[in-house]
């Protein structure tokens, strides 16, 4: 920060100054580049400085929270400003700029975008063709429909049923790879004929809104809702990221500014953040079912909202800032799209490929011991509560491994026809607020502790039940048929 600019009587500029009497040692920049990172309470640089002269540093804490305590905004959010200001006033003593007579079209809808009035109808149209056509309908319905029923199940599993009674003698090992849950017949065919295509279609969706430069309007667009919340537009990146992969997004919400963020943005990821795969077979299974799909909407954005606000309550911390460079509107490139598609799908398949295979060999191994049917028979109570039939004990006990998993065994349940539509969106509810899967869990417990991360599992158990029990009581006692 330019001294220039700061008054002597500045209350940060009279911080600045008593921290860079109080350094001693030499960290290779000036004091005072030191002393305003450490009022930013860089964590990397506090840090250095506890291990270089900690008998400084409890005089330079109490000089941070003095600082802190004159102003309403976090201190990052103050200098950001401050530099921000100083920046403009070099630029107006030193640039002419011409009067600008006209806007131009990419500005003009750059401005639409972050217009509440205008920006929320736009946001609503990539969601219904980004989101439901292409992914929804094109990736979860038509090209799914070919890999899944023209090639797995009318020429592939037929033909290594029929190889594997032939050539196998022993029938535990046939189970094992071309049974009711084989790693081929299922794990295989779970994640190639109908995992693959949505994630894909996905990423395809999501690199192109990517690289037109979106993201940054919409983070501004959802600001002040997300204020709500105790999140900032800046925690959008990793929310819309989720709609990918959670897992990954969990790594990103890194990038948010304040432990009470990263709690917030953990806990909404694992609880009411879709990923792409499970998005995608959601979307086929409530196809032909608008009705089952506003409500599964609903649901979802209330519970969002309502356990963010609860959250930002009861999670003690500083009120979030935000600001953000909005670079320039254009048209996406082909060749980023295909790379960040190509990038993405490949992390993700690899990482959910051997995971299903694992899913499938674990499920035939409990069943050999009679573990799985003993959980199945457990998971049947709390099913029963929530209105669905025992089968869908199976489904949700995929769950576990991954949400993704589980949704995909609804699908096979309702293509047998043993759900109604009521059932059917208490099953999506239900499973979409179920627990993170192995994968996210793990990150979960990484980022955030052991303590943290067994407790949002903990909480989201009880809750996704609690709510598939709520929906499913007020559906009927409505009397809606679905």
């Amino acid at each position: 920060m330019p001294e220039k600019y700061v008054r002597e009587t500045d209350s940060l500029e009279t911080s600045v100054n008593k921290i860079e009497l109080l350094l001693k040692k030499d960290y290779g920049i000036s004091g005072r580049a030191v002393a305003l990172l450490l009022l930013q309470e860089d964590s990397e640089i506090i840090q250095l400085v506890k291990n270089k002269e900690p008998e400084n540093f409890e005089k330079i804490r109490d000089v941070i929270n003095t600082a802190k305590s004159y102003y309403t905004d976090p201190l990052s959010y103050i200098i950001s400003i401050r530099r921000q200001e100083e920046a403009n006033r070099i630029i107006q003593r030193t640039i002419n700029f011409e009067e600008i007579t006209s806007v131009s079209f990419r500005e003009k809808l750059s401005r639409l975008m972050i217009n509440p009035f205008t920006g929320i109808p736009v946001m609503l149209l990539i969601l219904y063709y980004g989101i439901y056509k292409f992914v929804g309908e094109f990736g979860a319905g038509t090209v799914v429909d070919f890999i899944e029923t023209d090639i797995f199940e009318n020429n592939i599993n037929p033909w290594i049923i029929k190889f594997a009674d032939t050539a196998v003698p022993w029938h535990v090992i046939r189970d094992l790879f071309t049974g009711e849950y084989g790693i081929i017949t299922l794990g295989i065919r779970y994640a190639v004929a109908l995992i693959l295509p949505i994630v894909t279609t996905f990423f395809i969706a999501f690199a192109i809104i990517e690289d037109t430069g979106y993201l940054p309007r919409l983070a501004l667009l959802i600001d002040r809702l997300f204020k709500k919340i105790g999140l900032t537009g800046r925690a959008v990146i990793p929310i819309v990221l989720g709609l990918g992969c959670d897992t990954m997004a969990t790594m990103v919400t890194r990038t948010l500014p304040s432990k009470r963020e990263r709690i917030i943005a953990t806990i909404l990821l694992a609880l009411a953040v879709p990923c792409s795969a499970q998005l995608g077979v959601i979307l086929s299974l409530l196809e032909g079912n608008p009705r089952g799909l506003w409500i599964w909407l609903l649901v979802l954005c209330l519970v969002f909202l309502l356990v963010g606000f609860l959250s930002s309550k009861i999670l003690q911390g500083e009120s979030p800032s935000f600001y953000m460079e909005i670079p320039p509107l254009r048209l996406p490139k082909l060749s980023n799209v295909f790379i960040k598609t190509y990038t993405r799908v490949k992390w993700y398949f690899l990482e959910i490929f051997p995971m299903f295979i694992f899913a499938s060999f674990l499920i035939w191994a409990g069943r050999l011991v009679m573990l799985f049917d003993i959980l199945i028979k457990i998971l049947e109570y709390p099913i029963r509560l929530i209105g669905l039939p025992d089968e869908a004990a199976a489904a949700f006990l995929f769950g576990f491994f991954r949400r993704d998993y589980g949704a995909a065994g609804l699908y096979d349940i309702k293509k047998a026809g043993h759900l109604t539509g009521n059932q059917l969106v208490v099953a999506c509810i239900t499973l979409t607020l179920f627990l993170p899967c192995i994968a996210q869990f793990l990150m979960n417990v990484r980022e955030r502790g052991w303590k943290t991360g067994v407790g949002i599992s903990f909480f989201i158990l009880l809750f996704s039940f609690s709510t598939g029990f709520i929906v499913n009581l007020i559906l009927n006692a409505m009397g809606i048929n679905l």
